[in-house]
């Protein structure tokens, strides 16, 4: 089962890579190529065949390029199809030690990267790709330079770098135990108004009494150094300084320690800058402010490690630092407040290789955020190329780890790698075009932020190997008029033909194009072909089966009418713009049948009698018919209440057509059965049937069929008994009227029963309840009153 698998995916694959290669041949033929070299330039799958009889009478010689595999189709025995290729000039293994052995390598021994060179040679349109393999080296050198804004408020933070220096030592010999760090500053351009100008803020910018230092652009203080305390014993002697406005002068420090490779000492190790700053900064066009127009010109200008022309060149852009931070191998970290988060994530987005840290209000926790943002940036490997010569493109696969896989953009880079591991690429490079010249060019591909890179020699195949043999002057170009070279002649300058016969100068334009004009008309070979030598060379086409022919290219084998989308309805073939017609077909593009079988209907009619046969299609004469044989009438009564009356009155003697039966209803052949069941079926004719149900005046059905048969009888067969419907079975519907009648009236009783005995006990129940609210006593009549009045004198004491 997997043999049998295997071998449809390998028929589908070679018939899929034989359609492609038949669909880019006619690239081949359209390029209309004059030599070897142009011909290999149009698409890895064009040849050039260098036998010399192969071009048959009055063939082009642009016919001689064309896809190999037409070639050899075409029985060409020499083809020239050049190939390229790619070899591996320096191959030295990714390093494999581990940072507590013996052996103490220097930087430039270890190798992360492989391979380190290659010559690949290119032939448009065909790739070449080759794999590269990426392997973080453990102890691997780290030089860290640590770039702080020195603005006033940035004045707690320097309390707390002071000890960076040995703190950060200590920490980094868990990743390296080759580590190097230094220290810069900056503040401002020393210009209105970025700073104040007047001679006391000069000496001290700083308000309330502060002891502040003079204002600068950017100072290194220490460059690059093993030596923990030398760094913390120059940084303890910095002091803070001051400018005007918010956003500070960091681009133009970090562009200088970009630049200034050897002020600050940076080793081909992996290098880290970390920009400490608790404000915005100024970037290009900024500097008009101060009155600084001139760009910056991306130099180094430390004068006794101090920028000196912050005055004269404006601020960096973003894409110039972009640059020299990818030139130079230097991955950023910045090391921001919380306020200025979202800024420097912005600017971490447009440059690679950089890192976004949340500083504390004092830069407390400097150390864990390098150390964090360290193994962020290490833990991704990101490939660049440098400028690519015009033509040539460059594509990258990723193979990363836990089985991973990136292309397009992500296939440049590869994240989560920790020290050890291996990674791999796989680059694909391919030219369109041989450049101008076509001398070897030299590329590189590194991973940014590494000092390591593949260098890639391009070499372009521009001409054929045959070009080399060519035979100047030769005899067989018209007595020395061209170079004979890969079996074809290359004219020289001024002559033309196939065989350079004929000279631009010798004989007049005119002349030469009146032998390539048609009689009365001003085209030169009607506009498609070209005159050589007063004959006309009728141009290709994409499509080898299409060509134009004729002595003045007039005629072709494409341009004739369609039908149904098909040239000639696909019922013939095309010559000189006209259908010539198959048997049984006529018309201008063959559209017409002259077959009438199409027009035959079921009852073995043409037409169904309605109509004539045009074209192989039914033309209906009545316009209320329709269809593919006109068998269908929408208008129309059915086919079943239509003769409904006259099967009434001949099988039952009853209907509206009672009287005149005989007279209109004679029209078909009656013939009676017993059961329905004894009714033809569809399955049984080989004619149209229509079976029919209709009803009479005392609602009895009955059934019957109508047909047509071949000979054009008219055939009605009817069940001979009607199916009326049964009277209604009087006595259940009586007794089930009473039995209901004296169910309502027994359970309305029962209703009116329970209601009387559920208001009779409410009654009693309030009656209850009033006898027991009563407030006079029982036992003594209620209208009674004494006749006994008393009556007291109130000025009566007693006496």
């Amino acid at each position: 089962m997997m043999d049998l698998s295997l071998l449809l995916i390998a028929a589908l694959s070679a018939a899929l890579s034989g359609s492609l290669a038949q669909q880019d041949g006619s690239i081949c033929i359209k390029a209309n190529a004059q030599s070897c070299g142009e011909c290999i330039q149009v698409s890895e799958i064009c040849g050039w065949c260098t036998d010399e009889k192969f071009l048959s009478e009055g063939e082009s010689k642009s016919a001689r390029c064309d896809d190999v595999t037409y070639l050899k189709k075409k029985d060409c025995k020499n083809i020239e199809d050049p190939r390229g290729s790619t070899e591996i000039t320096q191959n030295k293994d990714v390093t494999v030690r581990n940072k507590d052995g013996n052996v103490k390598l220097k930087p430039e021994e270890i190798t992360q990267i492989q391979p380190q060179k290659l010559k690949v040679t290119l032939r448009s349109g065909e790739p070449q790709t080759f794999d590269l393999k990426f392997k973080r080296a453990e102890d691997y050198p780290i030089d860290l330079y640590y770039l702080m804004d020195l603005s006033f408020s940035m004045k707690d933070d320097l309390e707390n770098v002071k000890n960076l220096g040995t703190d950060l030592m200590r920490e980094m010999r868990e990743i390296t135990s080759d580590f190097r760090i230094g220290f810069g500053s900056f503040v401002e351009k020393t210009v209105m108004p970025y700073i104040s100008t007047t001679p006391a803020r000069l000496i001290n910018p700083c308000s309330n009494n502060e002891n502040c230092t003079s204002p600068f652009s950017y100072k290194n203080v220490l460059k690059l150094t093993s030596n923990g305390d030398r760094f913390n014993q120059l940084v303890s002697q910095q002091q803070i300084s001051g400018n005007l406005d918010s956003p500070e002068g960091g681009f133009d420090a970090i562009m200088q320690v970009a630049v200034c490779e050897e002020q600050i000492g940076w080793r081909n190790v992996t290098r880290l800058l970390v920009f400490s700053t608790d404000a915005g900064f100024h970037f290009a066009g900024d500097g008009k402010l101060g009155g600084i127009v001139l760009p910056n010109d991306g130099k180094c200008h430390l004068e006794n490690n101090v920028y000196s022309m912050s005055h004269y060149y404006d601020y960096p852009s973003i894409a110039h630092l972009v640059q020299k931070l990818s030139d130079h191998n230097i991955q950023t970290i910045f090391a921001v407040t919380e306020e200025f988060q979202p800024v420097y994530q912005e600017l971490k987005n447009l440059i690679p290789k950089s890192a976004v840290g949340t500083l504390s209000s004092n830069s407390s926790n400097v150390i864990k955020l390098i150390i964090d943002a360290y193994n962020s940036l290490s833990s991704e490997v990101i490939l660049e190329n440098s400028k690519l010569p015009e033509g040539v493109s460059i594509s990258y696969k990723a193979f990363c780890k836990n089985g991973v896989r990136g292309t397009e953009d992500n296939g440049r880079k590869c994240t989560n790698i920790s020290i050890g591991d291996e990674v791999s690429f796989k680059i694909s490079i391919e030219s369109q075009k041989c450049p101008s010249g076509g001398k070897p060019e030299v590329i590189t591909v590194k991973p940014l932020g590494f000092n390591e890179e593949v260098a890639i020699e391009l070499n372009f195949i521009c001409d054929c190997e045959c070009a080399k043999k060519g035979e100047p002057n030769s005899p067989k170009c018209h007595g020395g008029n061209g170079i004979f070279e890969c079996g074809a002649c290359k004219c020289n300058e001024g002559r033309i033909g196939r065989e350079c016969e004929c000279s631009k100068d010798e004989v007049r334009s005119d002349d030469l194009d009146a032998n390539c004009r048609k009689p009365n008309s001003t085209d030169i070979c009607s506009n498609n072909g070209e005159c050589l030598c007063g004959t006309c060379e009728c141009k290709k086409r994409e499509n080898p089966a299409e060509v134009y022919s004729g002595k003045y290219c007039e005629c072709d084998n494409f341009n004739c009418d369609r039908s149904g989308n098909l040239l000639c309805g696909g019922h013939g073939r095309c010559e000189c713009r006209k259908c010539i017609c198959d048997t049984n077909y006529t018309g201008n593009a063959c559209e017409c049948s002259l077959d009438e079988s199409t027009c035959l209907a079921k009852n073995g009619q043409l037409c169904n009698g309605r109509g004539k046969c045009e074209c192989g299609i039914c033309k209906c004469e009545d316009p209320k018919f329709q269809g593919p044989t006109c068998e269908v009438c929408p208008t129309c009564p059915g086919v079943c209440t239509e003769h409904k009356d006259c099967v009434q009155c001949r099988a039952f003697g009853d209907g509206e057509k009672k009287e005149m039966c005989q007279k209109e209803c004679s029209y078909f052949n009656l013939i009676k059965v017993k059961d329905r069941k004894d009714l033809p079926q569809p399955t049984d004719q080989s004619f149209p049937l229509t079976h029919c149900k209709e009803k009479d005046a005392n609602d009895c059905w009955f059934y019957y069929t109508y047909a047509i048969t071949k000979n054009s009888t008219k055939e009605v067969f009817v069940v001979e008994k009607l199916d009326c419907p049964s009277g209604p079975d009087i006595i259940p519907i009586v007794a089930g009227v009473v039995a209901g009648i004296v169910l309502i009236g027994l359970a309305l009783l029962l209703i009116w029963k329970l209601l009387m005995i559920i208001h009779d006990r409410r009654e009693f129940a309030k009656f209850e309840k009033e006898k027991m609210n009563a407030k006079w006593d029982t036992g003594e009549n209620p209208i009674y009153k004494s006749a006994v009045t008393t009556v007291i004198n109130p000025k009566y004491e007693g006496k």
